[in-house]
């Protein structure tokens, strides 16, 4: 099975003690979940105060320090509106600048909310500046949005989100959105992921379907029985364990 592990997200430093967030932090659990059986990382880099951060400088620290770490572990990055406070142009702006990083600090790859404004333009300049496109799509609306901005093709994949959702709905909501990518034809590879009580269930989900997944801090802090776990390594290994069982009802 084809996992990412997802290590940071936009959790505040101490929501979990083994939450990375300085660029050794990253880098030194890219190591460890690469051991686990990750296939690649996404993370969210921090500026010198601890805040989320887009900016060239900061994004391309973390980057480097990880591939030095662990090289050839595809590494990603958010685009989040939130952590430019939704202001659209100026994230734009920014984006436009990871093109001038150097290739071993340039993401492999980077995730576009097709919910967020600019959405489109936003995405175009991730390709521009040599960077993949993970399209985040998070209902059947936005599943329709992405199919008309005609970037389908060539986005690296699909991640179909089911945010905070209860364990019970998790898959019904994951269904809709699946079901509706297949009406549109959109020929893309797809990752199916939760966060929060949605986590656990989709990634039995993912798995008994053969599809790719995430797990780590950034979707859930506990294991599948809600167990706490000592990090993201321990969460992979979980994911990992569960493919070839049965994980009940």
């Amino acid at each position: 099975m084809w996992l990412k592990a997802c290590l940071n997200g936009s959790r505040q430093a101490g929501a979990h003690p083994a939450l990375p967030v300085t660029p050794d932090e990253l880098a030194a659990d890219a190591v460890a979940v690469r051991r686990a059986g990750a296939h690649a990382v996404h993370v969210h880099p921090r500026d010198a105060q601890g805040r989320e951060s887009l900016g060239s400088a900061d994004i391309g620290a973390a980057v480097e320090v990880i591939r030095a770490a662990a090289p050839g572990l595809p590494v990603g990055v958010s685009t989040g509106l939130w952590i430019i406070d939704g202001d659209v142009r100026a994230r734009q702006e920014i984006v436009r600048g990871w093109a001038r990083l150097p290739e071993s600090a340039r993401p492999d790859f980077a995730s576009c909310n097709v919910s967020e404004g600019g959405f489109r333009d936003l995405a175009v300049a991730v390709m521009d500046a040599g960077i993949d496109v993970e399209a985040g799509v998070w209902s059947q609306r936005e599943a329709e949005a992405f199919a008309d901005s005609g970037l389908a093709e060539q986005a690296l994949r699909i991640l179909i989100e089911v945010i905070d959702a209860p364990a019970e709905q998790a898959w019904p909501l994951a269904t809709r959105i699946l079901d509706r990518l297949d009406d549109l034809g959109l020929p893309v590879p797809r990752l199916l992921h939760g966060e929060g009580p949605a986590a656990w269930p989709l990634i039995d989900e993912a798995i008994r379907l053969g599809q790719p997944t995430r797990i780590g801090l950034e979707d859930v802090l506990h294991g599948p029985a809600g167990e706490p776990v000592s990090g993201n390594a321990e969460l992979v290994r979980l994911a990992l364990s569960r493919v070839g069982t049965d994980p009940g009802p």
